[in-house]
């Protein structure tokens, strides 16, 4: 793939970010720091990229036309569903937003069917609850370590994988953990809630898929298919393993919360979850070996199921 069809990417995928209109002020910036962290790369300008789509100056029929391959347009297409499902079902301004994509790039029937898949995932991850409190519980806490770790292990083998898909299931994955750990505690929650506690703790649901997947897009590594391929310690370093450390993270600040009655204010969830994201950092080596071993087990035919089954 060329740089320019690099570049078309990216920024097909900001449009995706910003066609709704309805994105929080924390959520968009967040997005622009991940452009500025992932600028690094060479030959992109991505926080140029990012004032662009967000001032207008650049369309969809203009990005369209730099994509000439027919795997740059399928990937193009693929990322832009995925950040449309990030945060939940597409909107009616999303659904037409893809429509529009697909005609531009010429894209058939089975682009869609994508679109459905991606939809299935995002419902798949979605929880509902009765209420948003209840009367406390003591849950076994060594079990609730061991869950986090595995949910940990999980969604950091998901992110050695190249497929669009594999990415996005990190983050419904991440709703069912802190739903699951907040029922642990007695507290019934739904998606709101989970949605809200995750963008509290600093943890955008669009942002976070875009960090990852752009990472893997920059390293010339998503949308690669082929037998070994992320398996080796090397290529972790592309993506920074930050999937399983935000998954530790949000895990232990979740039981930390719901077992205090929820009482911890934001600046505290902020900070908890700041400091407990550079312990998963720092534990992410020493699980690598059985993240590796987890990757060899997945692939894309399993990601729906694993959401719906978590």
């Amino acid at each position: 793939m060329t740089p320019s069809e690099t570049q078309a990417i990216v920024t097909l995928s900001l449009l995706a970010a910003f066609v709704d209109g309805e994105k929080h002020e924390r959520e968009r910036a967040e997005i622009k720091r991940i452009a500025e962290g992932l600028s690094q790369t060479d030959g992109l300008n991505l926080p140029t990229l990012y004032q662009d789509v967000l001032m207008k100056r650049v369309s969809l029929p203009s990005v369209a036309a730099q994509l000439q391959s027919t795997e740059a347009k399928q990937l193009a297409y693929e990322m832009a569903v995925c950040v449309c499902d990030a945060d939940g079902a597409q909107s009616q301004a999303e659904r037409m937003f893809l429509t529009d994509v697909r005609t531009s790039l010429g894209l058939d029937a089975s682009a869609a069917q994508f679109s459905n898949q991606a939809e299935e995932i995002a419902a798949a991850g979605a929880v509902a609850g009765a209420s948003a409190g209840a009367s406390p519980l003591t849950p076994d806490s060594a079990e609730l370590d061991k869950s986090i770790l595995n949910a940990a292990i999980l969604n950091g083998a998901l992110e050695l994988l190249p497929e669009t898909l594999s990415t996005m299931a990190i983050i419904p994955l991440q709703m069912k953990l802190v739903y699951r750990i907040g029922k642990a505690h007695g507290y019934e929650l739904d998606s709101g809630h989970v949605k809200d506690f995750i963008a509290t703790v600093g943890v955008g649901l669009t942002s976070q898929y875009l960090e990852q997947a752009g990472r893997k897009l920059l390293g010339g590594l998503l949308g690669k298919v082929g037998g070994g391929l992320l398996r080796g310690v090397g290529k972790q370093a592309v993506s920074s393993g930050m999937s399983f450390a935000t998954t530790y993270a949000l895990g232990h600040v979740a039981k930390r919360y719901y077992a205090g009655g929820r009482t911890l204010s934001t600046q505290m969830l902020k900070d908890a979850f700041s400091g407990v994201v550079q312990e998963g950092q720092g534990l992410q080596s020493r699980y690598l070996p059985a993240i590796q071993e987890k990757a060899r087990t997945l692939d894309a035919g399993k990601v729906l199921s694993l959401v719906r089954g978590a």
